[in-house]
């Protein structure tokens, strides 16, 4: 791994972390597309580069999730039998996602993600995100809800190596009328369950895997690793104070044109229209 590599590494584990904390969202859809460009050009093949992105990303979101269920705890933000039930079928699903994914094409899997990212722009861009629960309806702690949802989030997770958190927010203000922060919280703790199984699944399957980069652990490359995390995880918190004192809104769009950038490179728009 070259300086320049390292240096790039750094710079996405920064603006990832930074636009967690600032926007609510995971920084996946940044962090992915840029570690695989990043591992291709270190001559690794697409069809590991990208599962080695999916599984190091994961890697990355897992120390990220516990502090930031650690922070929300403190606020009395998490509803930990939701959070358990719904995070111990996430991991069940995102172990199954993960050995599915080691089986699948790269390409498939680059494509698959590229589409994933563009949906949640598209999700993002039209306001669709919920923020406020129902008036009138009362918090539901729905065990049975939170299980039939899980597992599928933990098939998302496993195949695309995000963290789902879009999709639990989701399900937990929508379905379960939850207000938003403990939606939010919830929604962090659970992915620290969703995490383990997808960075289990991507550990088991890509060990002994011919043409793998050094100091790689299955499909997460320990190196990659390093750089992302030492920027990501006090970015976010920064990220976090900073939500307060910057225009928000009109950086959750710069956040999504470049999910939509990146979206589309994964989906070889770029190639398609040079063929035009």
């Amino acid at each position: 791994m070259t300086t320049t590599h390292i240096l790039i590494l750094l710079a996405a584990g920064a603006g990832t972390g930074f636009a967690s904390g600032l926007l609510g969202i995971g920084g996946g859809a940044v962090m992915i597309p840029v570690t695989y460009w990043l591992i291709q050009s270190m001559g690794v093949c697409q069809d590991l580069a990208i599962k080695i992105a999916f599984g190091t990303s994961l890697l990355v979101i897992l120390p990220t999730a516990i502090s930031g269920s650690w922070r929300h705890n403190k606020e009395k933000a998490v509803r930990w039998k939701i959070a358990l039930v719904l995070g111990s079928c996430a991991l069940v699903g995102a172990i199954v996602g993960a050995t599915l994914a080691a089986h699948l094409p790269g390409e498939m899997l680059a494509k698959g993600f590229g589409g994933f990212v563009l949906a949640i722009a598209l999700w993002m861009g039209l306001g669709m995100l919920p923020r406020f629960k129902k008036q009138g309806a009362e918090l539901q702690e729905n065990l049975g809800l939170a299980a039939a949802c899980g597992f599928p989030i933990g098939m998302v997770t496993g195949l695309t190596g995000l963290g789902g958190g879009v999709l639990i927010v989701s399900v937990l203000v929508l379905a379960l009328n939850f207000p938003m922060d403990v939606a939010v919280g919830t929604s962090v703790a659970a992915i620290i369950l969703a995490s383990l199984g997808g960075i289990a699944g991507y550990v088991v399957n890509g060990l002994g895997v011919p043409g793998l980069p050094p100091h790689s652990l299955g499909y997460i490359n320990i190196p990659v690793w390093l750089c992302l995390a030492a920027t990501s995880i006090p970015l976010a918190q920064l990220g976090a104070r900073a939500a307060h004192a910057l225009p928000a809104k009109q950086l959750k769009y710069i956040f999504i044109a470049f999910m939509v950038y990146a979206g589309l490179e994964m989906i070889g728009a770029s190639s398609w229209i040079q063929g035009l």
